[in-house]
């Protein structure tokens, strides 16, 4: 599984979080988007891409487990919508970096 797969599922499960779930979904969320979005800012460190670079930055701070930032459910049905946007679109942009 390549990453642009993983980046993939993470917007599916950005898009799957727009609906009443149980707050352990949400958990599992921020962990895993944190970690995606780290990733993904470190290929875009490596292609020299800055503006891809600081998107993910300010998404794994946005979805950080350890300092939560508590939003309320409309703000959050948005933001999902759009990081899962993000995602997607970064599997075309964000693909070779230099070695």
């Amino acid at each position: 599984m390549n990453f642009k797969t993983i980046r993939l599922i993470a917007a599916g499960l950005l898009l799957l979080a727009i609906a009443d779930l149980h707050y352990g979904y949400y958990t599992f969320l921020r962990i895993t988007i944190c970690i995606v979005s780290v990733i993904t800012f470190y290929l875009s460190y490596k292609s020299d891409n800055k503006s891809w670079m600081w998107l993910f930055g300010i998404i794994a701070v946005l979805f950080n487990p350890i300092i939560p930032i508590y939003l309320g459910k409309e703000f959050w049905v948005v933001i999902d919508f759009i990081t899962a946007a993000i995602f997607i679109v970064s599997i075309f942009k964000v693909t070779n970096y230099k070695e």
